[in-house]
């Protein structure tokens, strides 16, 4: 059980982490080479910015993927924790150093929580940052029963439900999940520098969503993607491709007696369609999305009754477009969604305390992810080491 932790880094995950844990009763300690970040994230109620007086249960080391393997080595010479951990982006640079100069590798685990906010450092850190949201676990070949358990234990502190992967793999979903999104923001938002005077006037949502992680650490961000450099060069040259054939498509488009517009048209409607086809398997995204947990919710044969439904599921993060609403032969209406699957049980006993006759078709049994996190152990063969 986790009593005692340090967190060594105090930026928007390190704190966020710290507050999770703290608000559970575990006694925090924290250390961030900003002395003054430490004691705002403190001041925040993070926990305590002094050393430890012995050995603590659990250190999460909250530093940029290059910094991840001298942090953890530094920390075992020192006797820090019983159990290391890390939040890093990227987790094949840290296992690999983890491996070959670390005291005792088969104390650390690899950790990532798939979450984050546009803003950085304490003064944006939740301590509900990770609830619902996945975190991936990565644990090497040497790391210990013991270890793995304990980092499972972080994993439920902070609400979130845990997601086992090999450190390559990791990297590579990453990179076309995250590293590369990230990268097409900024790049999208350096064009806006070039604008016309006036341009902001005409911003659309469009451009909010495109670039909305674009202002993040440009420090850390660099140190990402020089991390994990391989991985986000292939999705990259993958993008460059689809961007030749739509340059290509568009010039045919833009010339007005041109007789291949017909063939830019099919590229460029081919190009939206696989867009299209790619958004339907992000859980929660559109109804029926592939990895995520359906929830059905029969909606009363009374005036004002699916308007009230909508805004319910609101407060759940789903939009009312992302829903879908089927009729039964006699009339009667159910909306459908789909939402992470650490969610789906929460989301369907609040709907049902509020009055909702909601469900969750074909959930036979608890999942994985519900059992690591009830500490009722792992199904043999559930992780590969």
């Amino acid at each position: 059980m986790i009593r005692t932790m340090a967190v060594i880094g105090t930026g928007l995950i390190g704190t966020s982490v710290a507050l999770a844990a703290s608000r559970q009763g575990v006694l925090v300690y924290l250390s961030d080479r900003n002395r003054s970040v430490a004691r705002t994230a403190a001041a925040l109620g993070a926990g305590l910015t002094r050393t430890p007086p012995e050995r603590v249960d659990l250190a999460v080391l909250a530093v940029p993927p290059s910094q991840v393997g001298a942090v953890l080595t530094d920390a075992q010479e020192h006797e820090l924790a019983d159990v290391y951990t890390d939040v890093a982006s990227v987790k094949v640079g840290p296992e690999r150093i983890a491996l070959s100069r670390a005291p005792d590798p088969s104390r650390y685990v690899g950790g990532h929580p798939l979450v984050g906010r546009e803003r950085s450092g304490p003064l944006a850190a939740r301590a509900e940052l990770f609830r619902d949201h996945p975190w991936a676990l990565t644990p090497s070949p040497m790391t210990s029963d013991a270890a793995f358990n304990q980092a499972l234990e972080l994993v439920a502190l902070c609400g979130a439900v845990p997601v086992v992967a090999q450190s390559q793999a990791h990297d590579e979903a990453v990179a076309l999940t995250s590293h590369v999104p990230h990268l097409l923001a900024g790049l999208m938002a350096a064009r806006l520098r070039d604008a016309p005077a006036g341009m902001a006037r005409l911003a659309g949502q469009g451009l909010y969503d495109v670039t909305r992680s674009a202002g993040g650490d440009s420090r850390l961000w660099a140190d990402v993607l020089q991390s994990n450099a391989a991985a986000v060069a292939g999705v990259v040259k993958r993008v460059h491709a689809d961007m030749a054939m739509l340059i290509a498509a568009l010039d045919q488009l833009a010339e007005p007696d041109g007789g291949d517009r017909d063939e830019g048209m099919r590229t460029v409607m081919e190009l939206f369609d696989r867009g299209a086809a790619g958004l339907a398997g992000i859980p929660g995204r559109r109804p029926g999305a592939g990895g995520g947990s359906a929830v059905r919710v029969k909606v009363p044969d009374r005036p004002g009754e699916l308007p009230r439904l909508l805004g319910a599921i609101a407060d759940f993060g789903v939009e009312s477009e992302d829903a879908a609403v089927d009729a039964d032969e006699a009339g009667a209406l159910t909306v459908g969604f789909t939402v992470r699957p650490g969610a789906a049980d929460r989301i369907v006993a609040s709907l049902r305390v509020g009055g909702w006759e909601a469900v969750r078709p074909n959930a036979a049994g608890p999942h994985f992810t519900d059992m690591v996190r009830k500490g009722d152990g792992i199904p043999p063969g559930a992780v590969s080491k």
